[in-house]
């Protein structure tokens, strides 16, 4: 933390003494790793084909990064893909969705997003479930005998899954995780999880653009024995001849990837690796806990502060979304526009889509100490806002 002369605002509120000594809060892309310097990344593959000894080499090595992080099994395949998150999920809705029916569960505005995209573009009509921002939709109303979306954890409403005991073991359809805010933050069961996609920009803190694809052995049956009415862009395309293209599971990327950005998550997974499951950091997950249980503390301590999930078993751990007593978009603004002035905190209101608050990105990216030196932060500038 940076400590700062104490010195009474205009409006006679007076600013705390120190401030988060890395103010990153956006809730993507978000807070880079502790550590991180860009002249730290690897830079031997840059300038070479991703074809090249040294591409393919450093694209395996990333997934197999990730598949040892994440504790992925051996059943389940990894590729990178474009189009970050949203692509990956995409991909995997256009390649095979349209098999049997589909329940999409919606509650904040990427599960909306999915939503969209069966019905406009794919032209299918799935039984939609969802629930105001804050809530969860009912788990047990969903028929397993069709195929299932969902977000592991609602970016934009600071709303989760709160494990996938949810799931049956003997579904029929497969199921499909938009698990962008969750992966490296939660303990999946990853049995139960046929698709799940997410992007190196949320929990690791990595560059945007680029998606992860992760395919259960049931997902590759769909593919290896279902071809969709629809015609598929090149960047979808996962099966060759009737097989699976194994090659985009092994760092043969669909289009060109950016190496730097690949660089850039390698550094990411392994800081994350060099913390273990019980290290120095704590772990990946741990960390994540702790930055959410000092946010909850700061809010137990005010009164105008709140949880837009009010459900903890569903509350987010790594995008936490804060109502705002007496908040309406202009008071929001303002507060974030005060924090960013100070250097105090960055990009911390709330999605657009959302009710007026604020969203705090507790991931494992960023440091405990941070978010505790955030609180009198926010009294200041709830005060100065509210002031003005």
């Amino acid at each position: 933390m940076t400590d700062t002369v104490t010195a009474p605002d205009v409006r006679g509120v007076t600013k705390p003494a120190t401030k988060p000594a890395r103010p990153f809060f956006s809730s993507g892309p978000c807070a880079k790793p502790p550590g991180w310097d860009a002249a730290a990344l690897a830079t031997a593959s840059l300038g070479r084909s991703h074809r090249s000894k040294i591409g393919k080499q450093r694209l395996q090595y990333c997934i197999d990064l990730m598949r040892e992080v994440l504790k992925l099994p051996e059943t389940h395949r990894i590729g990178i893909v474009p189009g970050s998150d949203t692509g990956a999920f995409e991909m995997a809705m256009w390649t095979m969705l349209g098999a049997r029916g589909v329940t999409a569960l919606a509650w904040e505005s990427f599960g909306e997003g999915w939503v969209t995209d069966a019905v406009k573009q794919l032209k299918i009509d799935p039984t939609v479930i969802r629930a105001d921002y804050g809530q969860l939709p009912d788990l047990a109303a969903i028929d397993w005998s069709t195929d299932v979306l969902f977000t592991w954890n609602g970016t934009t409403s600071g709303v989760r899954v709160p494990n996938a005991d949810f799931i049956p073991a003997d579904r029929e359809g497969l199921s499909f995780a938009d698990a962008t805010s969750g992966v490296f933050a939660y303990d999946i069961d990853w049995a139960k999880i046929d698709v799940a996609t997410f992007s190196w920009q949320k929990v690791l803190g990595g560059e945007g653009a680029h998606g992860v694809l992760i395919l259960g052995p049931r997902a590759v049956e769909r593919l290896e024995n279902y071809t969709p009415a629809w015609p598929l862009p090149k960047v979808f395309r996962l099966v060759s001849k009737g097989k699976l293209a194994e090659g985009v599971f092994k760092g043969e990327t669909i289009n060109t990837p950016s190496m730097l950005a690949v660089e850039d998550a390698i550094f990411a997974l392994e800081w994350g690796k060099s913390l273990g499951a019980d290290g120095k950091g704590g772990g990946l997950i741990a960390r994540s806990d702790a930055n959410a249980a000092a946010l909850d503390r700061i809010v137990e301590e005010r009164d105008w502060l709140g949880h837009l999930a009010v459900d903890p078993a569903t509350r987010s751990k790594t995008s936490v979304c804060l109502t705002v007593e007496g908040a309406d978009e202009a008071l929001i603004k303002k507060m974030a526009s005060l924090l960013e002035a100070e250097g105090a905190a960055y990009d911390v209101a709330g999605y657009r889509d959302a009710p007026a608050g604020l969203r705090i990105w507790c991931g494992a990216t960023v440091d405990t100490a941070d978010i505790e030196a955030l609180g009198p932060w926010l009294d200041w500038a709830y005060a100065v806002a509210k002031g003005a």
